[in-house]
């Protein structure tokens, strides 16, 4: 039986996908963990953008978006349903907006169910999510063990970066040591 204690948890941070990780729903993929506990973990892609556009689905909430204002593919599970996270500044505490639950820091989940207009002038860096990444008890813990995922911590700026595409380069760029070396791997070292 697994103890996991909040200390454990990799809740509200990044997993970060390994250059051996060669999964296409994972590969080059940078994961917002959203829960983790005994139960197993929760994330979204953060770099997994869709051509479907947010208005296109969901009616209003197109304008809250980030650039670009597209679905992203949270992940293979679920994928016809929605989720969406967003950063709302500030210190914890009664003053969340409603309509917002807050995961870690200045991130939190969006209740896609509320009015967009009651969020409009609280949530910044929204993103939608097609599905999402799960891991049963004890399954995470052990990809991270076998070298899978490198586990860094979130900047709020990772959840709206405007260019996905450079999402994972950027996260391993700004890590110390070899991690940002990791940055300048090539996508197939074999054209090297």
């Amino acid at each position: 039986m697994c103890c996991m204690t909040a200390a454990s948890s990799h809740t509200g941070r990044l997993l970060v996908a390994t250059p051996v990780l060669t999964d296409p729903n994972f590969a080059r993929s940078v994961v917002l963990m959203l829960d983790h506990d005994e139960q197993g973990a929760l994330g979204v892609v953060l770099n997994r953008p869709t051509p479907v556009e947010v208005g296109d689905v969901l009616d209003g909430w197109a304008d809250l978006t980030g650039d670009p204002h597209v679905v992203f593919q949270g992940g293979p599970v679920g994928l016809d349903s929605a989720l969406a996270v967003a950063v709302v500044p500030g210190e914890p505490g009664p003053g969340d907006p409603l309509g917002w639950r807050r995961v870690h820091g200045a991130i939190g989940l969006v209740d896609l169910e509320a009015p967009p207009q009651l969020l409009a002038g609280e949530l910044g860096g929204l993103r939608v999510f097609a599905g999402y990444s799960g891991w049963t008890p004890g399954q995470l813990e052990a990809e991270i063990d076998e070298g899978a995922w490198y586990l860094v911590d979130v900047e709020p700026g990772d959840i709206s970066c405007p260019h996905p595409e450079l999402l994972w380069r950027a996260v391993l760029r700004r890590q110390r040591g070899a991690l940002a070396m990791l940055a300048t791997y090539p996508e197939d070292p074999t054209l090297n």
